[in-house]
């Protein structure tokens, strides 16, 4: 088998822009591309597999008729896909958002919760973002916060690079600020709750809705320890690997590769390559597939060695 290059669903949220499209060849006929769901198998959007004997079968299809040991080992407890990854343009402000934990969101919403990571491809100069609070709150001067237009005094907001790393756990209030293009790897889940939205309207006209007791009830009301995520790169044999974040739903790193590189996907976990720059062929036994920038593969469980041929910049994801 080779690697089955996805098709990703894509959403137009009023706050995206349109260097998916521009920029990073995404096919749509959207006029806003807010994001581009790279690899998920969540009902609400399915990437769709573009090439071998699964063409044109959504991504849950494919490891349906392959059998969960497709998704290895590691995956064994998990009663779903475990995670989703996104390109995200945010042209403007997002909402001022928390995510809560499983056990909350398996009570109250019938889903999995939501820990994610976030790689930053591109920022304007000067581009910010929210990351938890800049001081410790009660629930009470939280809500006080929201109801009195005062929830900016109080949250944390970080300059951001090209390369910045921010793991985001369940509970963290944030946001992506205006300006800034991510790769997301998150846990397979599409559960928002609203705290703060700037009193935009959405396409009916009306504020969008927000999600406050929700909200004050599963926020984390803590100064983050630290910011940045990444571990320190390591280079060996013209490749550069960055550990990026590591949790239970994920692991991610960053390879720079100056020519090639061979890699297993062994029976522990499948692997998700999103390419970020470069281009060339993953190669395997059965045969070979071509990449470019901004396409995302996936790679079963027990699909054995595997190369990439070609100078690139690639998120690797494994379980």
């Amino acid at each position: 088998m080779v690697p089955m290059k996805m098709i990703p669903p894509c959403k137009d949220y009023i706050w995206g822009g349109t260097r998916l499209k521009t920029e990073w060849g995404k096919k749509t006929d959207l006029d806003i591309v807010a994001e581009s769901w790279e690899l998920s198998c969540h009902p609400d959007s399915q990437s769709v597999v573009a090439n071998g004997e699964y063409a044109g079968k959504k991504l849950q299809e494919a490891i349906d008729a392959m059998g969960k040991a497709c998704l290895g080992t590691h995956c064994a407890d998990f009663d779903r896909f475990p995670i989703l990854i996104k390109l995200i343009d945010a042209k403007n402000d997002l909402s001022i958002q928390v995510h809560p934990d499983d056990a909350y969101a398996l009570k109250n919403e019938g889903e999995y919760g939501k820990t994610e990571m976030w790689y930053v491809v591109d920022a304007d100069e000067g581009a910010t973002l929210v990351y938890g609070f800049s001081r410790d709150l009660t629930k009470e001067e939280f809500r006080a916060a929201i109801e009195k237009n005062e929830l900016m005094d109080v949250l944390n907001q970080v300059p951001v690079h090209a390369g910045d790393v921010f793991f985001i756990p369940s509970g963290m209030v944030h946001a992506i600020g205006h300006g800034i293009l991510i790769a997301e790897i998150q846990q397979n889940s599409n559960i928002t709750y609203r705290v703060y939205d700037y009193g935009r309207l959405g396409a009916d006209g009306k504020p969008r809705q927000l999600h406050v007791d929700k909200a004050v009830e599963v926020s984390t009301l803590t100064r983050p320890a630290a910011v940045g995520a990444a571990g320190a790169p390591v280079t060996e044999n013209g490749v550069t690997v960055t550990p990026l974040a590591s949790c239970r739903y994920f692991t991610t790193r960053k390879l720079e590769i100056a020519d090639s590189a061979t890699y297993t996907a062994g029976a522990e976990s499948f692997v998700s390559l999103l390419f970020l720059a470069g281009e060339g062929e993953i190669r395997t036994q059965d045969g070979a597939v071509s990449f470019a920038r901004g396409e995302t593969f996936f790679l079963p469980a027990g699909l054995g060695e595997y190369t990439i041929a070609g100078a690139c910049t690639v998120l690797e994801t494994r379980v």
